[in-house]
């Protein structure tokens, strides 16, 4: 890779042709052989996955293969089935059945549309006020917005004071998104932040420019990837968000670095060649940190997972071809002019101010009383983290959708209506014994009917009779049957999670003892149930695969052994802190209405696993860029007050303003109207600027002034085996009267940077 770097800048034309060519390439084969992006998941050896396998098996259509959704009304007077009534809805629904992607639409007390549809039981509450219509959608094939959107505008419009109409299902939920174009605020925001930094034009558009182009490439890269595999419909909206952030901070490194050397007089192209040398390797190093923290989600062994870190790790990649390959071209081709378009506090080539004298007087005052930032630090961080004691995982239903959004209008009137359970229910499959299969049937349905918190079941006993009259009642084979459990609680209460433990573990046995039917229960909320399961059980393998990796690349990286740990252990911390703050918005509430939070609930199951993999790269990339440059200092004079102090100097303010960019565009996700984009940016927002501000520049620096010495010591059998790699080349640092305690000599080794002339002062 620096070998790319390095012939870039010496060919920059044949770079960016190249470039293009590549990039071209790309987008031919992802748009070619693109697939359709996936949103199921397979649990596999999870009892909800043998519920959807012997659903499968009955050859009857239960398994719910063909996806629906439901239209809900209530009047503000009357009944809901009213001709009345009914005359208002029949456009709506008529207009919904005519639909090229819809089979039938089923009206309660009406012919369904068309006439040979099933009929639906139970469409009208027990008070008559609120009753619904079912749409369901052909089961191959995807479901064109147009048609979702369609229906919802028709629903929306009928919706008033007199008429409450809502709309749910699946099918409807991507066609009701309404996202904000969050990169172009992200974009806007990043801007100010590199005009304020760079104090030009031109510096400060160019890690935009490099970052756009190379998320482009990831972008299309994705849509190439869902022709091989499972990609769910939010990986390109996390990696974009992820894709954005990294993809600014890499070409800010290296922008930063190539304008150090331009200000202290060296020529563009070595000025390039030193940049890619050394914040370029850096860079190389950070990507492959976060690409292999995002590919440690392939431990988990779970689709789902393997989309979504795929789709990451390939935008990850594509910013960082774009900062190697394309980045050093540009800098090359603009030379001098890459600090034009000069602001009022912009600086000229030959201005040698040193930019590091508050980040090194931090340094000292750190070092005056290392106790103080140490344990105010440590503190703050153990009460930010405090929240996850309470932490509830599970995915949220449209109860957490804004409010009048017709998702949540039908949510609130089915459960006005027909109970909270009915948002919710639970799905039971039973392999009957070979004999007697309408008596086992028949207790299976009495037992879980007469169980305490089931609202219902369907059949209900009442209508048992007639069921057992079905002749399909018991599948093709005469085997299995299903029976729909009705909690009497909402989807996200913990009581429904309980009842689903008991029905597993006391009910299910006592039935198979009883009767010899086996029961599995499937459905949505049992499923939510075993995916939550499964990565809790699969997180420490994740996080000892991901960590154990980290520590390993900095112990090879700074040859020693204390300074590796002192990151993972803090990392853990940071990510701890965010997720804090993430039960305590989402979960609890707190301050929820400040960023447009409507309803609470608990944490998606794959939050944790996700933001610790992407928060523990970029922590691992702060971690690199602030100790690389003390290092170099310690290989100096061993003094490592002195290095703490010059790696602060030389790395603090670009840290920062890293940090800043990366929380920007995360928070540029929030105003989201889609809970789960809003749930990412608000916890890696907070998590990026927890890591940055108070880990890596308050508490790193504190806690390795204490240790001293010790921070660089490594066994030496375990150094003559280590394979030797170096960040940073022989560079002196910048040094001046800040940056040395009172009594302190300055350095006498000064080492002359590649191509500046003798005398110039190194670069910062």
């Amino acid at each position: 890779m620096p070998g790319l770097s390095a012939w870039a800048v010496r060919r920059p034309v044949a770079a960016l042709l190249t470039w293009v060519i590549a990039v071209t390439a790309i987008a031919a084969a992802a748009l070619t052989f693109r697939g359709d992006f996936n949103d199921t998941f397979a649990l596999p050896d999870t009892e909800s996955t043998r519920a959807q396998e012997l659903l499968a098996a009955r050859g009857s259509g239960t398994a719910g293969s063909a996806p629906t959704a439901a239209i809900v009304w209530s009047p503000a007077t009357g009944r809901a089935d009213s001709p009345g009534v009914l005359a208002t809805m029949k456009p709506i629904l008529e207009g919904a059945a005519g639909l090229a992607s819809v089979t039938c639409v089923t009206v309660p007390g009406q012919q369904s549309i068309p006439p040979q549809c099933p009929p639906l039981p139970a469409s009208v509450s027990p008070d008559g006020r609120v009753a619904y219509a079912q749409v369901s959608f052909a089961a191959d094939g995807e479901i064109p917005v147009a048609d979702a959107r369609l229906i919802l505008e028709e629903v929306r419009a009928a919706n008033g004071a007199e008429l409450a109409v809502g709309a749910s299902g699946q099918a409807l939920d991507y066609a009701a998104q309404e996202l904000p174009s969050s990169e172009a605020l992200g974009v806007i925001l990043a801007i100010v932040i590199l005009l304020i930094a760079f104090g030009s034009l031109i510096a400060a558009g160019l890690p935009i420019v490099v970052a756009i182009v190379g998320l482009v490439a990831g972008q299309l890269a994705i849509l190439g990837v869902t022709a091989v595999m499972d990609v769910a419909t939010v990986a390109p909206t996390l990696a974009a968000m992820i894709g954005l952030g990294v993809g600014i901070d890499y070409a800010l490194f290296i922008v930063n670095r190539y304008r150090s050397a331009l200000l202290a007089g060296t020529a563009p192209q070595p000025a390039a060649l030193l940049a890619m040398a050394t914040a370029g390797r850096a860079v190389l190093f950070a990507a492959a940190t976060v690409v292999v923290a995002l590919l440690g989600l392939f431990t988990i062994g779970m689709d789902f997972f393997n989309g979504l870190a795929t789709a990451a790790a390939l935008t990850v990649v594509s910013v960082m071809l774009a900062a190697l390959w394309l980045l050093p071209a540009l800098l090359s081709l603009l030379g001098l002019r890459t600090l034009g378009g000069r602001l009022p506090w912009g600086r000229r080539p030959g201005d040698l101010r040193p930019e590091g004298r508050r980040w090194a007087h931090l340094g000292g005052v750190l070092q005056r009383r290392p106790a103080l930032p140490i344990v105010g630090v440590l503190a703050a961080l153990l009460l930010l983290a405090s929240p996850v004691l309470g932490l509830r995982l599970g995915f949220a239903d449209d109860s957490g959708k804004p409010t009048g959004s017709s998702a949540r209008i039908a949510y609130d009137l089915i459960a006005t209506g027909f109970g909270p359970g009915v948002n919710g229910p639970f799905v039971a499959a039973i392999a009957l014994p070979p004999t007697d299969q309408a008596a086992a049937y028949t207790s299976v349905v009495t037992t879980l009917s007469a169980t305490q918190g089931v609202a219902a079941t369907l059949p209900s006993l009442d209508l048992l009779p007639l069921a057992l009259q079905s002749p399909g009642i018991f599948g093709e084979d005469g085997r299995i049957g299903v029976v729909q459990v009705i909690p009497a609680t909402a989807p996200q209460d913990p009581a429904t999670a309980a009842l689903l433990e008991r029905l597993r573990t006391e009910v299910a046995p006592g039935l198979a003892d009883q009767t010899g039917a086996v029961l599995s229960f499937g459905g949505p909320q049992a499923i939510t149930n075993d995916f939550t399961t499964v990565l809790t059980t699969a997180l420490p393998q994740f996080l000892l695969i991901v960590v154990g990796l980290g520590f390993l690349a900095l112990v090879v990286l700074f040859r020693s052994l204390l300074i590796p740990l002192t990151a993972v252990v803090t990392s853990l911390l940071s990510f701890a802190a965010g997720l804090g703050i993430a039960v305590a918005v989402f979960q609890w509430g707190w301050l929820g209405s400040a960023i447009g939070l409507t309803a609470t609930g608990p944490i998606l199951p794959f939050l944790p696993v996700m933001v610790f993999a992407i928060l523990f790269g970029l922590s691992m990339d702060y971690q690199v860029f602030l100790v690389s440059r003390m290092q170099e200092e310690w290989q100096h004079t061993g003094d490592t007050a002195r290095a703490v102090r010059l790696g602060l100097a030389g790395a603090g303010r670009v840290v920062a303003i890293a940090a800043t960019i990366m929380a920007s565009v995360f928070i540029a996700f929030v105003p989201s109207t889609d809970t789960t984009i809003k749930l990412f940016g608000l916890t890696l927002a907070m998590a990026v600027l927890i890591d940055a501000f108070l880990v890596r520049l308050l508490l790193v620096p504190a806690l390795m002034s204490v240790m001293g010495k010790a921070n660089w010591w490594l066994p030496g059998w375990l150094d003559r085996i280590l394979p030797s790699v170096r960040i940073e080349p022989e560079d002196p640092l910048l040094e001046d009267e800040d940056t040395r305690l009172p009594g302190e000599s300055p350095r006498t080794d000064p080492v002359p940077v590649a191509g500046t002339a003798a005398g110039t002062p190194p670069v910062v």
